[in-house]
């Protein structure tokens, strides 16, 4: 019997999560349900519910974890998402040292890392590699995701599905980590991380 999805299927439709790219890379090929004919590559929803779940597993156990997103568009649901979680949070132009230098102002001793997009956020990667620092990365299905070691397939584009994304890790996390004993105790909704 399957497991029972973290959000209904028509969720992740709706808010369009399982939207890859036109292209297909060799690390996200076993993400991909199907491509259109137009190009498109849909990606497996069971396999993102799969992902989210142990990415909050793993997430749940570590106590210093640091998100950071170059997209502007990020800004203020990575800084929601930090602040329900209690992790750091890195926004815009990653600064160099933030991982590697101590005698840096902005040196934080993370023991994860959560990027947004692996393109997009290739200083903070380049810097987590440097300081032996797992990362957690979201990722459509255009990205080559070289030295992650947690792939969270989806839609990386827009502010919706990375909504979605957020409200389920967080609700998971927090869940995993005994903060809420059921669903029903956390008060929020996805809207709440599409600001």
């Amino acid at each position: 019997m399957q497991e029972k999805l973290l959000t209904q299927r028509k969720n992740y439709l709706a808010y369009g999560v399982y939207i890859g790219g036109k292209n297909v890379t060799r690390d996200m090929r076993d993400f991909v349900y199907k491509i259109k004919p137009d190009g498109l590559a849909i990606l497996n929803v069971r396999k993102i519910d799969k992902r989210i779940r142990v990415a909050a597993k793993f997430l749940a156990r570590h106590k210093n974890i640091l998100i950071a997103s170059r997209k502007k568009f990020t800004k203020n649901m990575v800084e929601k998402f930090g602040e329900m979680i209690g992790a750091k949070v890195s926004t815009g132009r990653f600064l160099p040292g933030t991982l590697t230098n101590p005698k840096s102002e902005n040196y934080y001793e993370a023991e994860v890392l959560l990027i947004i997009d692996p393109e997009a956020d290739k200083r903070a990667l380049e810097e987590a590699v440097k300081a032996r620092v797992p990362v957690v990365a979201i990722s459509n299905s255009t990205i080559e995701v070289k030295n992650v070691d947690l792939i969270i397939p989806a839609n990386n584009r827009s502010k919706k599905p990375l909504g979605l994304v957020f409200y389920l890790l967080s609700r998971e996390i927090l869940k995993e980590r005994g903060v809420i004993k059921s669903y029903e105790e956390f008060k929020y909704t996805p809207e709440d991380f599409i600001i």
